[in-house]
Parts: structure tokens; C-alpha cells; sequence
């Protein structure tokens, strides 16, 4: 197991990457809490780990809020003793220009993609300190790397994320801790198929994801959430412990084109 005996803490963990992540983890060894701001999601992974044999808890978390996030991070020493992986990995995806992106949307979008990244490592790093490191790993976005039409919020967004994963990795390798984060390209969640149906309105599911374009994208495909939370698991492990400050693309060759 590549996570036994440690503990984590995966945002965002009731759906989509998140939950992949939050289930592959435990799988690895690790007990997980799952924070989300679904309760019904979160729930639902978690009881999903235990009936697969691990240990997990649900915290409910919305990672704008501060009072949450130290929450959060209490409820996991509470439970567990320590913290020794954080996956900040919830977030949403808006559409829309300069010009169409109301101050309201742009807003939530800086709240829950940077400000909740920034709130969940607050009082994450001061634990991971005390006990002599740790691992953090971030969700970026390709778009956090190159921009992309009609998303500015969303680009702005990861943009932030990445250059604020270099900036904790510089300021806290000397406790030990590991900043990374990961860029997927499209990935099969939840999160895409409600962005490609307001996008791409129609009944069929497919059909409003092949508007995103796969075709152009090197391995023809969505990328599928648990390939993405491989990626995060090879961050979280020892198998890393050289890799900090990165950013690892995952998109199936999107960037290449």
C-alpha cells in the first residue's frame, strides 16, 4: 500500500475527481476525510470506502469559509491524530467572457478555485509543521497553464493555483512539506457534464461532451477521473519525494496539439 498509515484530507471528495481520489487513497491505506459541501455526496463516498474496507469521515466543508476549513482540518486530528496529505480538489467551471462574466459569478469562481486552495492549506500547514511534514496537492487546470475561450474566470482561476502551489512548495520545503498540483485536461465528471449541457444543450450526454472537441485531443477521449486521481496518489507517495513545485499535466495530450 502506498499510503499505509497516513491521513488525508480530500476536498471536493463526494464526486467526480474527488472522489476518485478519496477512494484510491483509502484503497492505498490511507484514512481519508472526505470534505464536500454536498452532504449527500460526501456522505455517500464515504460509506463507499467503508464498505470497501477503509476508514473515512465526512466533514461537511464549504472551502470559502474559514470557520469551515480549520473545521475541517480539526475534525481530521480529532479523528485520526494527523494530517499528512491534503488534495484540494473542489471546484466548479463557469463559462463566460470579460464582457459576460458578472462580478457575482466571477466572485465564486476566485472563492471556491483560489481562496478555498489557500483557506484548506492555512490550517493544513501549521499541523503538517508541527508533526515534520507533509504533502500537498492542488488541482489546477491545462487552462491554468494556456488560456482558453469563453472561461476567463475559470483560467484566472487556476492560473492562481499554480503559481500559488510554487510559492507554498518554496516557502515550506524547509518543513518538509511537498507542494504540487495537477493539470487535467477534459475529464469524465460531473462537474464537465453540466458545463457541456449548458454549453451544448441537447438529451444526449455524448453528445454534449464531443462539443469539447476530443477529437483534437491526442488520445481522442475524456480523460476518466480515477486516471486522474493516479496522478494525485503518485504525488501523495514516497514514490515523489523529489517532486515539488510542479506542475504535472494530465490531459491527454491536449497541450501537444
Amino acid at each position: 500500500m502506498k499510503l499505509k498509515d497516513s491521513v488525508s484530507i480530500v476536498t471536493g471528495g463526494g464526486s467526480g475527481m474527488g472522489r476518485a481520489t478519496a477512494m484510491l487513497f483509502a484503497k492505498e491505506g490511507s484514512k481519508v476525510t472526505v470534505a464536500d459541501v454536498d452532504d449527500a455526496t460526501g456522505s455517500s463516498a464515504v460509506e463507499a470506502i467503508k464498505a470497501a474496507g477503509g476508514q473515512a469521515i465526512f466533514v461537511h466543508t464549504d472551502v470559502t469559509k474559514s470557520k469551515d476549513t480549520e473545521n475541517m482540518v480539526n475534525k481530521c486530528v480529532e479523528r485520526f491524530g494527523r494530517l499528512d496529505i491534503l488534495a484540494n480538489i473542489a471546484g466548479i467551471l463557469p463559462f463566460g467572457t470579460v464582457v459576460t462574466t458578472t462580478e457575482e459569478v466571477w466572485d465564486k469562481v476566485l472563492d471556491i478555485n483560489l481562496k478555498g486552495v489557500y483557506l484548506c492549506c492555512k490550517y493544513a500547514v501549521p499541523v503538517m509543521v508541527r508533526q515534520g511534514g507533509g504533502t500537498i496537492i492542488n488541482m489546477c487546470s491545462v487552462s491554468g497553464l494556456v488560456g482558453g475561450t469563453n472561461e476567463v474566470a475559470y483560467d484566472a482561476s487556476k492560473g492562481g493555483v499554480l503559481l500559488l502551489t510554487k510559492a507554498m512548495a518554496l516557502d515550506h520545503g524547509k518543513d518538509h512539506i511537498r507542494v504540487n498540483c495537477v493539470c487535467p485536461g477534459n475529464t469524465d465528471t460531473p462537474m464537465l457534464v453540466h458545463a457541456a449541457q449548458d454549453l451544448f444543450p441537447t438529451q444526449d450526454r455524448e453528445k454534449s461532451l464531443a462539443g469539447f472537441g476530443n477529437k483534437n485531443v491526442a488520445l481522442k477521449r475524456l480523460i476518466k477521473p480515477e486516471e486522474i486521481a493516479a496522478v494525485v496518489l503518485f504525488l501523495a507517495s514516497d514514490e515523489s519525494s523529489a517532486v515539488t513545485g510542479s506542475a504535472l499535466v494530465a490531459d491527454g495530450g491536449w497541450t501537444a496539439i
